[in-house]
């Protein structure tokens, strides 16, 4: 038995050997299909069917107004716990008094009139004229480029502060850019020389190495250079997503292309919801052992929204008394509660994380179902980074809507209050970002 036993054993190794030497000698074998890898040009797409440069601007204009909406409403109440914005505002639905001192991320001045903006409107600015700058190299965007265009606007900042004849007030006021600049400069002086050792250790220094927001503060812009085409959106976005870190790069590029998307003529709303699942341009839906966290946000967002949504009774007492002002009914009120209490489960140590930040806004945009006012309240009372997430949900409900289709009382309100107090013309914005993405159909 024992002989039988090994002779099939030779038997096998022998066959074994020939059969792989014979796939070593031959050329004809065939493999396994797979499919080819995607280059940047297989994204490109012609220009949206009936996106008139006229509608065009008047997305545009929509993406930036409904973000420094967003921003202004958020702005007084930044950081804060939503118990403590009812008991200092009852629930916020419309612009209050910047009742805050001057910071470098936040608004420049002390004590600032209502829809005064912050950093994330600040960035639609530079990012507009770093847009202006390349307006013919944006397809794909440079990289370097973006480095380069921040390094110069902090060595401006610097020369202007070097003014001897300026006042203790300018000198003051010089301080602060440069405050909010370096710690952008510090990321992106290396990479514009081209000193990668040194631009991975600035990068993991960024705001203390936290998986920050930074990206989301840009992006949108860019998702208004290829409306309709969130993919290409996506892939220019993460170019230029220097100050990200892991996933949260990621997130930052999809908010160029939810923007993309919402800037597409007639596009359902439903379809918007659907970006986090349907562009993935560089397969993080691949990564071992996580997946794709962003994804799995926009999931969880949905389904609080939905299960919040599904209450249909009144406990015999809210967990939250009703605070003043608040417009709708009380059963509203409880869902509203609920998914509150839902997002407290998924919250960071630290509120301006790129990942607790997408998961609100997903959450702002399911629970307004495209009504702008509703998602920016949904934002604001919350708390948390409010400016930021507001500044995000009102950049794609913004582009979705058009400026015609926002509140117009608050658009006229922080179209002036951003132009005469805080010095960025919106309007102005809009015709250079036109400029530089329109193309005629």
């Amino acid at each position: 038995m024992k002989m039988a036993l090994s002779g099939v054993r030779s038997l096998v190794v022998v066959s074994f050997t020939l059969l792989c030497a014979s796939c070593e000698v031959s050329t004809s074998s065939p493999t396994f299909p797979a499919p080819a890898e995607r280059t940047y040009e297989d994204y490109s797409k012609p220009w949206p069917q009936g996106l008139s440069q006229e509608l065009y601007y008047d997305k545009v204009l929509g993406m930036l107004l409904g973000s420094a909406i967003g921003d202004g409403m958020g702005a007084p109440t930044e950081m804060w716990h939503r118990a403590d914005i009812q008991s200092a505002y009852g629930f916020v639905t419309d612009f209050t008094v910047l009742d805050r001192p001057r910071s470098p991320e936040g608004p420049w001045g002390n004590q600032m009139q209502a829809a005064v903006t912050t950093d994330d409107t600040r960035w639609k600015y530079l990012m507009t004229q770093f847009i202006e700058d390349e307006k013919k190299n944006l397809d794909p965007v440079n990289p370097q480029e973006f480095a380069e265009f921040i390094v110069d606007v902090f060595r401006q900042e610097t020369k202007e502060l070097s003014d001897t004849e300026m006042s203790g007030q300018a000198i003051s006021r010089e301080l602060t850019h440069l405050a909010w600049l370096q710690e952008w400069a510090a990321v992106a002086g290396p990479f514009a020389g081209d000193q990668m050792e040194e631009y991975q250790i600035a990068l993991n220094k960024f705001y203390g190495g936290e998986m920050s927001c930074a990206g989301m503060l840009y992006t949108p812009i860019l998702g208004a250079q290829y409306p309709g085409n969130p993919d290409k959106a996506y892939l220019n976005a993460y170019r230029l997503g220097l100050f990200d870190l892991g996933y949260a790069r990621d997130i930052s590029a999809l908010c160029a292309a939810y923007v993309s998307k919402a800037m597409q003529p007639q596009v359902a709303f439903d379809e918007l919801l659907k970006i986090s699942s349907r562009v993935d341009p560089h397969n993080y839906g691949e990564s071992r052992l996580i997946g794709r966290i962003a994804d799995q946000y926009a999931s969880t967002a949905q389904q609080i929204v939905a299960d919040a949504r599904s209450l249909t009774e009144l406990p015999d007492s809210l967990p939250t008394p009703i605070p003043n002002n608040y417009p709708a009914d009380s059963l509203s009120f409880y869902q509203l509660t609920m998914a509150y209490t839902a997002l407290d489960n998924y919250l960071k140590d630290i509120p301006f994380h790129a990942g607790e930040i997408h998961l609100i806004n997903l959450a702002a945009l399911a629970w307004s179902e495209g009504d702008f006012s509703h998602a920016m309240q949904f934002v604001t009372n919350y708390g948390r980074d409010n400016d930021t997430v507001g500044a995000v949900t009102g950049a794609i409900l913004g582009a979705y809507l058009g400026a015609s289709g926002l509140p117009e009382d608050m658009r006229s309100q922080v179209l002036v209050t951003t132009r005469d107090v805080v010095g960025i013309d919106l309007e102005e914005l809009a015709d250079q970002l036109v400029t530089a993405g329109f193309t005629s159909p």
